[in-house]
């Protein structure tokens, strides 16, 4: 779904799924460093949720760089591609968040996958709303905003992570 996503984002010029093509990217890599995690001693599910939260603020910021970019040198967001995208992604961010819903609770490793797989569907939300008030606008704004807006919700994600993490440190 990410490289879709990325692929799609940049031949349409839309900086929401480009946003939330990184976010699944991150959740991916979130996704490997909890099974990694699991079944190890706590030292290292807390590493993991921590480095887990990190990427997410990294690839959060540079999303952020990017918006400026394009507000700075333009973008002409394509509305279609941004709801058609943003529905199969809601379709398989719904699906992640279903499978690990039972694990919510559940050791930190575990809720860093909750609360990004949900951060997900949010943003998901976002890109197809961003995509429909581009079309409705005939403006690139909605896109940079709800691009804006995913960097946002991703990098509060991972500062809630680290935090998370330092807390069970502690």
């Amino acid at each position: 779904m990410f490289v879709m996503e990325i692929v799609i984002g940049i031949l349409s010029d839309s900086t929401a799924l480009l946003a939330d093509s990184l976010d699944m990217f991150a959740d991916s890599t979130v996704y490997a460093i909890s099974l990694y995690a699991v079944g190890k001693n706590m030292v290292i599910k807390n590493r993991a949720a921590r480095l887990s939260g990190l990427f997410q603020i990294v690839l959060g910021l540079s999303v952020l760089f990017d918006i400026i970019r394009r507000l700075i040198w333009g973008s002409s967001p394509e509305s279609f591609s941004m709801v058609a995208v943003g529905i199969a992604a809601l379709f398989a961010n719904t699906l992640c968040l279903y499978l690990i819903a039972s694990h919510r609770k559940g050791e930190i490793h575990m809720r860093a996958s909750w609360i990004f797989s949900k951060n997900d569907v949010i943003a998901n939300l976002g890109v197809i709303l961003g995509g429909i008030l581009v079309y409705l606008l005939s403006s690139r704004i909605p896109d940079l905003l709800i691009g804006s807006l995913i960097s946002l919700l991703v990098i509060r994600g991972g500062i809630e992570i680290v935090k998370d993490s330092r807390e069970v440190a502690s």
